[in-house]
């Protein structure tokens, strides 16, 4: 099974690299599934249902979310009715669902499961706790997929060496910064800290960089933005062996669009 992991779509920069890159992607790699976190989607923060049906509709499988997930109040019920799109499972009492299964048209099955962090973020329930629990109830599934969005990167390293053997694979979402530490652990669980940003990088994490230079030279909220300009699609594609459930091999993605 070959599975492309897409980082944090942000703005419309990141929703035009998505409609025109997935398509070729598909076929250049021999993609199975492809997931992508949405959760920065409009306008930066938060998605709303018509971006959601879009992306399900223009050849994303699954689509996870994250602590901007709650941005529009129009998605609370469509989170509760589309499976398709999870949030962190470590929310309590929230709507919607924390983990998906995505069945290949042969019966193969993949499941994708989403955390959130808790060092620099909000006090939730623990999301080491709240992937054993979904593990538990994933145990037919042909392989397993995680998405920690997370601040602090030693966090989402110890939930990937918590996580070695268990699952395919742990990819760091949130930070908007690819990191270079793509591997497969000992046990054979494809890990890297952050899968990257889907958007544009003449910015500041997805922001115009003049409103957040403002915003680090005055202390006040900066004006939010999006900015526009050197778009890149960044991800992983992770193969992964169908009996075992363990990753064979992880390719760190940087693509840039025509903009």
């Amino acid at each position: 099974m070959r599975v492309l992991f897409i980082g944090d779509i942000y703005g419309r920069p990141g929703r035009a690299a998505i409609h025109e890159m997935v398509p070729r992607l598909r076929v250049e790699h021999s993609l199975d599934v492809v997931v992508a976190n949405c959760e920065n989607s409009a306008a930066g923060k938060g998605v709303t249902p018509k971006i959601a049906r879009e992306f399900l509709d223009g050849g994303i499988d699954i689509l996870t979310g994250g602590n901007h997930i709650w941005q529009y109040r129009e998605i609370i019920p469509y989170l509760a009715e589309e499976p398709r799109l999870i949030r962190p499972a470590n929310y309590p009492d929230a709507p919607g669902v924390g983990a998906a299964v995505h069945t290949l048209p042969n019966g193969r099955t993949l499941g994708v499961i989403q955390v959130e962090g808790r060092v620099f973020m909000r006090s939730l329930e623990c999301p080491f706790k709240a992937i054993d629990v979904l593990l538990d109830e994933m145990q037919d599934v042909n392989a397993i997929l995680v998405d920690v969005h997370a601040e602090a990167t030693s966090e989402k390293q110890a939930l990937g060496w918590y996580l070695d053997g268990r699952v395919a694979g742990v990819f760091g979402t949130h930070t908007h910064v690819q990191t270079a530490d793509e591997r497969i652990l000992p046990m054979g669980t494809a890990f890297i800290t952050d899968a990257g940003m889907t958007g544009p990088y003449n910015s500041v994490i997805g922001m115009k960089v003049v409103n957040a230079i403002e915003g680090f030279r005055t202390q006040r909220r900066p004006h939010h933005e999006v900015a526009s300009g050197n778009t890149w699609l960044c991800g992983v594609v992770v193969e992964i062996d169908d009996r075992s459930g363990k990753a064979k091999d992880i390719q760190r993605i940087k693509e840039v669009m025509n903009d």
